[in-house]
């Protein structure tokens, strides 16, 4: 009998990718996918982007270690543990939590098959696989078992980070930043067209980046969008994670005249006081991102704009966040959320002094996100009786094309609408981003 593996991805669709990959090469060798605790062999492939994500992996990690304890799952259950919290924290984490039978660092997920054979077989000589810096270049192609549903999948573009922003360890368990090349990337966007996708999500740490690391290339962002918007086949093309420094008129020519280009941006601003900005090492400065706003609003109709914010870095001051208050409230983005500043280790914002007491982090990330959540319920209530087109999850369950997976928000839609069906519903009732809907009149 095959020997059975489970994947239990956690963080962002980066990650998950990464799980499709070491998916795919464990069915190439043999292995057959099961549930978590009929797995002969289970990976946990985790995120250590902030303090709660690493809480998020170390409680499930040690939560399958005393179900396999206590019997629950199967006999001899090998754990291992993939991602970017092996990548990190792997030699401390061999004599902290010893019920781990093997660490695999982000740039060794491809050799997961030959890990999971030792692992199995009982080789003790190794616990520990990754590359002291990762600087594997992702050319995934098709080679992937997709773990989205059949309708929608990422496209990971590119790996790693140039910026050095004060608050983030990505750099330092990512590596540097590395580009796909293009044709790689086409290849891949046009093979997920013929087998039905109807979304594919371009992905990347910095997805503005695409092709700056390689100037000699020639490639860039704009030109990915056009080439792929030429490809045959009836999908659409959503990206996700730019950063405000690297957009031009260039790209928002592409944003605007590509019609498979969802017109919906997910541009992670940070702050906008101008002080906070320089301490977060962005690259851009409150003006810098208000006029950058207020062009794509203009020069892209219907667009829809989605942002996050850091409430309580270093120095903050009530003044800051009174600043970032009033500028929620001006620019009224169609979907954002907002996160307490998380002190990460190895990181120059850990270093500065003046640290925010958490409970005034909490307090700031609890007053903004009152303020997004009234914006919402008034942009949700705008659309009340206007058509929307929408594709469908899941029986009942849609998105618009503001509505990235798993990040925002839904549509609920008759559940005649079969999933994976591309449909224009009619807008009847809003909850925020919750939105209700029903089929159009039929023509008479």
């Amino acid at each position: 009998m095959r020997e059975k593996f489970a994947i239990v991805s956690l963080g962002c669709a980066k990650n998950l990718v990464d799980s499709e990959v070491m998916a795919d090469r464990l069915l190439a060798s043999g292995y057959k996918q099961s549930k978590p605790e009929k797995a002969d062999l289970l990976v946990v492939n985790t995120c250590a982007f902030i303090e709660a994500a690493k809480q998020e992996a170390i409680d499930t990690i040690l939560g399958y270690a005393r179900a396999r304890e206590a019997g629950r799952s199967v006999a001899g259950q090998k754990i291992v543990v993939a991602g970017c919290l092996a990548q990190r924290y792997a030699e401390e984490l061999v004599k902290l939590m010893p019920e781990v039978d093997a660490y695999v660092g982000v740039d060794c997920t491809g050799e997961i098959a030959q890990i999971a054979r030792k692992t199995l077989d009982g080789d003790a000589g190794q616990k520990v696989y990754r590359t002291k810096v990762s600087t594997l270049v992702p050319d995934f192609g098709a080679t992937r078992f997709r773990l989205t549903p059949a309708h929608s999948a990422y496209v990971k573009i590119a790996e790693g980070c140039n910026h050095a922003c004060a608050y983030c360890a990505i750099p330092r368990i990512r590596g540097g930043f590395r580009s796909r090349p293009m044709r790689n990337v086409l290849r891949e966007v046009e093979a997920l067209a013929e087998a039905g996708v109807k979304e594919v999500n371009l992905i990347a740490q910095d997805t503005t980046f695409y092709g700056l690391d390689r100037p000699a290339s020639g490639e860039n962002l704009a030109e990915l969008l056009r080439a792929a918007n030429a490809l045959p086949g009836d999908f659409y093309l959503r990206v996700l994670y730019t950063h405000p420094a690297h957009w031009n008129e260039q790209l928002i020519r592409a944003f605007a005249e590509c019609e498979k280009v969802l017109k919906y941006v997910d541009i992670p601003l940070q702050h906008i006081a101008d002080h906070i900005l320089r301490e977060q090492r962005r690259r851009t400065g409150g003006d810098d991102i208000r006029r950058l706003i207020t062009r794509l609003r203009r020069e892209v109709p219907g667009i829809g704009l989605r942002t996050t914010f850091i409430s309580g870095l270093p120095g903050e001051t009530e003044q800051d966040h009174r600043e970032l208050c009033e500028f929620v409230r001006e620019f009224r983005f169609e979907r954002a959320g907002v996160f307490p500043y998380s002190r990460e280790e190895g990181t120059p914002a850990a270093r500065m002094k003046n640290q925010v007491h958490h409970a005034t982090r909490k307090r700031r990330a609890n007053e903004l996100n009152m303020i997004l959540a009234e914006i919402a319920d008034e942009i949700g209530r705008s659309t009340v009786g206007k058509r929307m087109r929408v594709l469908v999850d899941a029986p009942g369950i849609a998105r618009s094309a503001w509505d990235a997976p798993d990040v925002d928000g839904a549509v609920h839609v008759p559940k005649e609408l079969a999933v994976g069906q591309i449909a224009d519903v009619v807008i009847t009732d809003a909850i925020a981003y919750e939105l209700f809907a029903e089929l159009p009149p039929a023509a008479p």
